[in-house]
């Protein structure tokens, strides 16, 4: 069993990615090749934002937002610690502060009610991460923006396909960011990443960011990254989206089936999916007393699992100085108990049974005084 089955999608979409990637090695242009607008006009159409623009990878496309709201050395990001490190690494790097807010016990998502009290004079934006599939609370967390005068930045990596109030993520906010990491909902076979924006200037901005800062060759008018994403990459993607509505309409499903078969387990927490909004399932992550027992046990009984995050950012070395240890409670609390399950487009029944099972069997094992109440 995979925990991500890459293998099995792309042997169905082999035609499709072969023919495309085939088309790339004939024409020979690797850089910023055809299939690159080609693909930036496809997501710009599925998202409904104006614009977007390919970088070469997640974390490229939040320091390229950053970057192209001239944010300065000081100025304070509002974000979640719950969360991979480029979340907050890409603040810094950009010269700012992040500062931590904390999340929802049942989402996993920033506590859009806690996000006013941290506002400062210092404060320029706000960056929500939309976690495990499901985007954050964007209505409230943009309300909030527009009376503080402050950029809000998506943090999309896990969250690209979904549906919030009807409406695609990626473009709920001032910037979109996505990754295309192979993981992820829709994954190319290497880095790449996308920025969506309504903003023409802004837009503008991140494609010269991209390339160096040059608004033609050579002229260069701002500070850039060496931030495009591989032709071939791009080419991956557009062999992707071929069947990327049924990806979606199938993790929807899986993830359905994996909320009933669970919901009588004892001991077992589940992450709370709004019902103004969906999710794509980047990860089915569930929460567990005495996880590293439990993982054990679905280890040994053949089931890969994952921890998505074992350490909240506000308790990492290297983000020590930007908040006090005890500030995110829930996340901390919540960084012991999040295990996540084994989850694609093409995972089975029958191995979604024996996950089911195993974790079943995992939780009496470890949690004696519980009895599972329901298998499937």
């Amino acid at each position: 069993m995979q925990f991500t089955d890459l293998k099995t999608q792309y042997a169905a979409l082999k035609p499709d990615i072969d023919a495309r990637i085939q088309r790339v090695l004939d024409h020979g242009q690797y850089i910023m090749g055809p299939e690159v607008k080609e693909l930036e006009a496809a997501l710009a159409t599925f998202t409904g934002a104006r614009h977007c623009i390919t970088v070469a990878s997640g974390t490229e496309a939040l320091l390229i937002a950053l970057m192209a709201l001239d944010l300065q050395p000081g100025d304070e990001v509002i974000t979640t610690p719950f969360t991979f490190a480029a979340t907050a690494e890409t603040i810094v790097l950009a010269g700012c502060k992040p500062v931590f807010v904390d999340i929802e016990p049942d989402t996993c998502n920033i506590d859009a009610s806690l996000i006013e009290a941290k506002i400062t004079p210092r404060t320029k934006a706000v960056m929500p991460v939309s976690l495990y599939g499901q985007v954050a609370d964007m209505a409230e967390i943009n309300a909030i923006a527009a009376r503080h005068g402050l950029a809000v930045i998506e943090d999309a990596a896990q969250s690209f396909g979904a549906l919030y109030q009807g409406r695609r993520s990626c473009a709920l906010s001032t910037f979109g960011a996505t990754s295309f990491f192979p993981s992820k909902p829709l994954g190319c076979y290497g880095d790449g990443g996308a920025l969506f924006t309504d903003d023409d200037r802004l837009a503008q901005a991140a494609r010269e960011i991209r390339v160096h800062g040059q608004s033609a060759r050579y002229t260069h008018t701002r500070l850039g990254v060496g931030g495009r994403m591989d032709t071939l990459q791009c080419a991956v993607v557009l062999g992707k989206l071929v069947r990327f509505e049924w990806e979606l309409q199938r993790r929807a499903e899986i993830g359905a089936r994996y909320q009933r078969l669970l919901a009588g387990l004892s001991g077992l927490g589940q992450v709370t999916v709004r019902p103004d909004r969906d999710s794509v399932w980047a990860q089915f992550t569930v929460m567990v007393d005495r996880r590293a027992e439990v993982q054990a046990a679905l280890g040994a009984a053949g089931v890969p699992t994952a921890v998505h995050y074992p350490r909240p950012l506000n308790l990492q070395p290297a983000y020590a100085a930007h908040c006090c240890p005890d500030c995110c409670p829930v996340s901390s609390r919540l960084a012991e108990q999040v295990l996540s399950l084994p989850m694609s487009a093409d995972l089975s029944e029958a191995d979604q049974d024996g996950v089911v099972h195993a974790l079943s069997d995992a939780l009496a094992a470890t949690q004696p005084s519980t009895q599972a109440r329901a298998r499937p």
